[in-house]
């Protein structure tokens, strides 16, 4: 083989490669880490920052965005929405996280299997990771910082909470950040979604994705099997086993 074709088949078979890769979209709470409840504080110093007021209670979380979360709390305590209250309310989060950054690296953890999983995935060349979360993107860095995952996923192609209001819409953003800097095309074949809630479960498929859930939340797998994930797991401590469930969703 002389060397004219030995580049031509490198060069295919890197095309194959690259058109062979998933993308892999990961929610953050719960599903990799767990911050004990510290999410509330941080909304709390927001909503006093924002309103002057003291928050009595707030919207339900698990898998929904920082928007929606944000515009129903407001609501429960008689304040009207309006565009330019949402950013100050969206800031007025950036600089609580600051204040609680130590309370989560206290209280709160990687879930069992998160590490070694993202690790593994991060290491492969048939996959882009990243994040679909409902964080806006500075509160989601930071998360991942606080227990040092944060180099494992590429955050310029993820998806966040002050995106949009609806989660499902996430799935579209990203897909579209990921063709835009890696030159491929990212549909429902060969994108997944990890997630512990239905609302997960939901998005990705209103929004163009494969789900596999994990029971590492609120919801058990029953709840989430009729939810209507593609594959359900316990948890993510078998690191070979998630890693084949992750690349099973897909079409590839």
């Amino acid at each position: 083989m002389n060397g004219d074709d030995l580049g031509k088949q490198v060069s295919r078979y890197a095309c194959e490669v690259s058109s062979a890769r998933t993308l892999v979209l990961w929610d953050i709470d719960h599903t990799l880490v767990s911050i004990d409840g510290v999410g509330k504080d941080i909304y709390a110093e927001a909503f006093r920052v924002v309103t002057g007021r003291s928050m009595q209670r707030v919207a339900a979380m698990a898998g929904r965005t920082d928007w929606a979360i944000t515009v129903e709390t407001l609501r429960m305590h008689d304040v009207e929405v309006s565009e330019e209250l949402l950013e100050s309310f969206g800031a007025a989060l950036a600089e609580a996280f600051v204040v609680y950054e130590a309370a989560i690296s206290e209280r709160g953890r990687v879930l069992a299997g998160a590490r070694e999983v993202l690790d593994v995935l991060a290491g492969r060349v048939d996959v882009i990771q990243s994040v679909l979360t409902g964080n806006m993107e500075p509160l989601a860095i930071g998360k991942l910082t606080a227990f040092e995952l944060e180099h494992l996923v590429d955050f310029e192609v993820g998806a966040y909470g002050m995106d949009h209001e609806d989660r499902a819409v996430l799935v579209g953003l990203a897909q579209e950040r990921a063709a835009r800097k890696y030159g491929e095309s990212f549909t429902r074949h060969n994108t997944v979604l990890v997630g512990d809630t239905p609302n997960d479960v939901l998005a990705g498929h209103l929004g163009g994705a494969r789900v596999v859930a994990v029971a590492t939340g609120s919801s058990d797998v029953q709840t989430l099997k009729a939810a209507g994930a593609d594959l359900v797991l316990e948890d993510l401590t078998d690191t070979a086993a998630v890693v084949r469930a992750v690349l099973a969703a897909t079409d590839r």
